[in-house]
Formats: structure tokens, sequence, C-alpha cells
């Protein structure tokens, strides 16, 4: 499975990645390990989707990052 994620950090802003491995990612970002949360931590789930197929994931990824897509998910998903 291959799941898109948005987290809130500290900053009260959203990051929102894709992974094909959502525990570890998690734990990724909390240990300071992903760039972008870094020096925005804690950072917490909000929501995650998951996919079956990686394209349509990354797809939903992207889309996610437009501006259509950050309001629908603030809409919605948030």
């Amino acid at each position: 499975m291959w799941y898109v994620y948005i987290l809130r950090c500290n900053n009260n802003k959203y990051y929102t990645g894709c992974t094909g491995n959502l525990e570890m990612r998690l734990e990724r970002h909390n240990r300071g390990q992903v760039h972008y949360t870094s020096d925005k931590l804690p950072v917490e789930l909000v929501n995650y989707v998951a996919f079956k197929e990686k394209y349509k994931a990354f797809q939903f990824e992207k889309y996610l990052k437009s501006g259509s897509g950050i309001a629908f998910r603030n809409k919605r998903l948030i």
C-alpha cells in the first residue's frame, strides 16, 4: 500500500507527503530526519489516505499541494 499523509507541525502549518511505509516515515519525521519538518517538531498525523497503486498516490499528493488541493484539504481532510 501507498499512503498520502498530512501532518500538522508545531507551528500549525501542514506538511503533505507520500510513502510506502507510513509508520517508519512518521518515526523519521519525529526524529528530525526529514529536512522540512526537522525544525517544526513535534508533528502530528492529521489524516492519511491509502492507495494500492504508487502512481495514484503520487498524483493525489501532487494535487493536495496545488491551490485547489489545499482548499480541498482544508475543507474536507483536516
